[in-house]
C-alpha cells in the first residue's frame, strides 16, 4: 500500500477490502481501488463521474475506461509507466482534486439468518 501513503496523511483516509481488492476512501469518498486479481482487475481503478472522464483521459493518456466498470478509469499495472503515473494521480487525489472519487452507495443492512 506504499502507493497510497500520501493519502494516509489526511486524517479522513481509510481503506477496506472490496471484492478481493483494497478500496481507498478520502473525505468520505471512494477515490481509488488497488487491484491485483488479473486483467482487468490488476492495477489502479479510479471511480470518477462520467463528466470528467475525457479531461482525465487527456491529462493522463495512460488511463483507460475500465472494460467492466465503464464509469471508472483504469491504469493497468502492466503499463510500463504505471509507477510514475499512479504516483502522480495519487498526489492529485491527496491535494484535493475533486475530479477523482465518488460518494459510496450506502451499505445495505445484512439480513439476519433464520
Amino acid at each position: 500500500m506504499k502507493l497510497v501513503e500520501p493519502l494516509g496523511e489526511d486524517p479522513s483516509f481509510f481503506s477496506r477490502p472490496m471484492f478481493g481488492m483494497v478500496a481507498c476512501y478520502l473525505r468520505g469518498r471512494i477515490v481509488a481501488v488497488l487491484a491485483d486479481r488479473g486483467v482487468p482487475w490488476q492495477g489502479l481503478l479510479l471511480p470518477v463521474e462520467r463528466a470528467v472522464q475525457q479531461a482525465l483521459l487527456e491529462e493522463f493518456p495512460a488511463l483507460r475506461v475500465h472494460p467492466v466498470l465503464p464509469k471508472w478509469l483504469y491504469l493497468t499495472s502492466t503499463n510500463g509507466r504505471f509507477a510514475g503515473v499512479a504516483a502522480d494521480i495519487v498526489e492529485r487525489i491527496a491535494a484535493g482534486d475533486e475530479r477523482f472519487g465518488v460518494e459510496p452507495k450506502p451499505r445495505l443492512p445484512r439480513r439476519k439468518k433464520v
